[in-house]
């Protein structure tokens, strides 16, 4: 007598080339934000400057436009929101600081330093926290 052939465990569902490549892409658009941020750390700029004025970073940014279309409805789609959010959020604070900046003729800069640098800060803690998602294979929250 045959003994039955037991149903083989379930698998997670294996990755295809498409998404090793979008992977790839996704891992690199977070390499290009890490690449200015270390910009606005070791060199003359500031880490908010860089990270929104660096080439790596608006190339970045215009990478995650361009293939958003072919991450959407997969876990990926979450990373990209992430770092697509994290450039035009910086953005706009930033920018209310330096209008705040102008609009006090200066003088603002004594204030505005503590916010600029929490940005600074913030940038820093969005692109590691989403990259060890990526490579831990978990989307980012919305």
């Amino acid at each position: 007598m045959d003994a039955p052939i037991p149903p083989p465990p379930p698998a997670a569902a294996p990755s295809t080339a498409a998404e090793s490549s979008l992977i790839g892409w996704t891992q690199f658009i977070y390499g290009l934000h890490a690449f200015s941020l270390l910009t606005g750390i070791l060199g003359a700029a500031t880490v908010f400057g860089a990270f929104l004025t660096g080439w790596p970073s608006i190339i970045a940014v215009i990478l995650n436009y361009v293939k958003r279309g072919d991450v959407r409805g997969s876990w990926l789609e979450s990373h990209f929101l992430w770092q697509i959010r994290t450039f035009w959020y910086g953005l706009l604070w930033v920018s209310l600081c330096l209008f705040f900046i102008l609009v006090t003729l200066g003088i603002g800069i004594l204030i505005a330093w503590l916010p600029l640098s929490i940005v600074g800060l913030w940038f820093i803690y969005r692109i590691i926290r989403g990259w060890l998602a990526l490579n831990a294979r978990r989307p980012m929250y919305q």
